[in-house]
């Protein structure tokens, strides 16, 4: 029933058809893998970036070379940022490099987007990268990259700044790390 929205002619239809696909799409991952690569190429940068969110909850890594054109063509940081948080969801470390390119983005949502996916990603050539953010002046950033870190929490360089991020002036930040050295 949901498939014909996805080429609705209103663009709120479609952004809701594409988006309520992340949780139907398990029913037939290959029909919802049809619809989202579609709907990656919509008009609308909402559609895009729904499909973009849909493809990485079905985890359909087989969309990762049509997410990588779409980052690399789009100006919306919308949909950049959509792309880069769907590829960490993923757990496909042949996004490492999109990531890393990611993570020097003019856009700051979309680098911080980028140091998260690093995390979920869990490979480990994403710890230096990470660690470079370690001592941001940004607390937000900060928070993020301990959160990344946690995933790398046995690697002693990723354990060492969870140590010092333990001593973070900011709260959150803190606690965040030290959540992460429990573990």
């Amino acid at each position: 029933m949901i498939q014909p929205l996805c080429q609705d002619s209103n663009t709120r239809v479609r952004y809701a058809a594409v988006s309520q696909i992340s949780t139907l799409g398990e029913q037939d991952k290959s029909a919802a893998l049809t619809l989202l690569k579609a709907a990656l190429s919509d008009s609308e940068p909402d559609v895009q970036a729904a499909a973009a969110d849909s493809l990485g909850a079905l985890k359909l890594t087989a969309a990762l070379e049509d997410l990588k054109a779409l980052y690399d063509s789009t100006p919306e940081w919308l949909v950049q940022m959509s792309v880069v948080a769907c590829l960490g969801e993923m757990g496909d470390t042949r996004a490492f490099d999109l990531l890393q390119t990611a993570l020097q983005s003019d856009n700051s949502l979309v680098s911080v987007a980028a140091i998260g996916a690093l995390g979920e990603l869990k490979d480990e050539r994403a710890i230096p990268l990470l660690l470079s953010y370690a001592t941001d002046d940004d607390w937000q950033v900060r928070h993020r990259i301990a959160q990344a870190l946690g995933h790398y929490a046995q690697q002693t360089d990723a354990r060492d700044a969870l140590q010092t991020l333990v001593k973070d002036e900011t709260d959150i930040v803190a606690e965040t790390a030290k959540r992460h050295l429990i573990k």
